[in-house]
């Protein structure tokens, strides 16, 4: 049975990317007792972004490097972060938030900042689970460097796989890219790249020692070919990480999060900011943004609540 310690806060921040880290520095300045908790290192997804350029204020950063610096400005406004897995977040019967922890620990608040963000989508195809670790992977960042030299297959995105890779097939499942335009441009520049359209998946093939080949299929006539890869990285989108919060809250079709104009989803005190908030964007823009909101409001919110 897991030991449980009832550690009361003002607010807890659950997910330590850049709209936990904003929030945890804005809840600092606001005189909050806060806590930030964070299954890894402080950064979230920026530590599995090379570079950066759409950051104001930075033409060029590294995502280490940006992650390194937010978390240092948290910390200097008394930022507490704690490093374990949240489990389950629910709202008491007191109205307060029990967040639970994989490390046995509830931690109380009656306000909860969620961002959390979310998790890869997988392709669900044979072979996928078996070569995870082993020829797939969900992070080019973290895994690219194991392939040098290597004949890469990227469900999506590519331009970072080139520097390692002698090839790299892009395969798209329709005929055209929905990437930002200047991506479309590098990819389409890239003597490295070539774009395979209208194929998927269907499987992913391999010995003992890795990956040896992709089966696609063509999304028109189902038509079947082989594509000989060393491995493959999916990019095919996230999943948001909602499924800590036991209670129903109002969201959309993708699961997303809805919110009102100061982050608060339709459970009262439980605040939403960053990629887990159902919104045009996702960016790190977008995600401070969400979370400067949401940890001023929740001072308002704490002081509405009675003594």
């Amino acid at each position: 049975m897991k030991e449980t310690a009832k550690l009361g806060y003002d607010v807890i921040i659950v997910g330590a990317g850049p709209a936990g880290l904003c929030a945890a520095m804005y809840a600092g300045r606001g005189m909050l007792k806060a806590l930030t908790i964070e299954r890894g290192a402080p950064g979230g997804e920026l530590l599995n972004t090379d570079l950066i350029e759409d950051y104001i204020g930075f033409e060029s950063i590294k995502g280490w490097e940006l992650a390194q610096k937010m978390a240092e400005h948290a910390k200097k406004f008394g930022a507490e972060i704690v490093t374990d897995t949240v489990e389950q977040i629910r709202k008491a019967d007191d109205g307060w938030f029990d967040v639970a922890t994989a490390r046995g620990k509830t931690y109380r608040a009656p306000a909860v900042i969620l961002t959390a963000g979310g998790t890869p989508v997988k392709l669900g195809v044979p072979g996928e689970k078996e070569y995870a670790g082993k020829g797939v992977s969900y992070c080019a960042v973290c895994d690219g460097a194991f392939f040098k030299g290597e004949v890469l297959a990227v469900v999506e995105e590519a331009d970072y796989l080139t520097r390692y890779a002698s090839k790299v097939y892009i395969v798209h499942r329709r005929d055209q890219l929905r990437a930002s335009k200047i991506i479309q441009e590098r990819a389409f520049a890239n003597p490295k790249i070539e774009l395979i359209w209208n194929r998927q998946v269907v499987e992913i093939k391999g010995t003992e020692r890795g990956i040896h080949h992709l089966e696609l299929a063509d999304t028109g006539t189902g038509e079947r070919s082989n594509l000989l890869v060393g491995g493959v990285f999916i990019f095919i989108g996230f999943k948001p990480n909602t499924g800590l919060v036991e209670a129903h809250f109002k969201h959309d079709a993708g699961g997303y999060f809805i919110t009102d104009d100061r982050m608060m989803s339709s459970i009262p005190g439980l605040f939403v900011a960053g990629d887990v908030r159902s919104q045009l964007t996702r960016q790190i823009t977008t995600a401070v943004g969400d979370a400067t909101t949401a940890a001023i409001a929740v001072e308002k919110y704490l002081a509405t609540l009675p003594d």
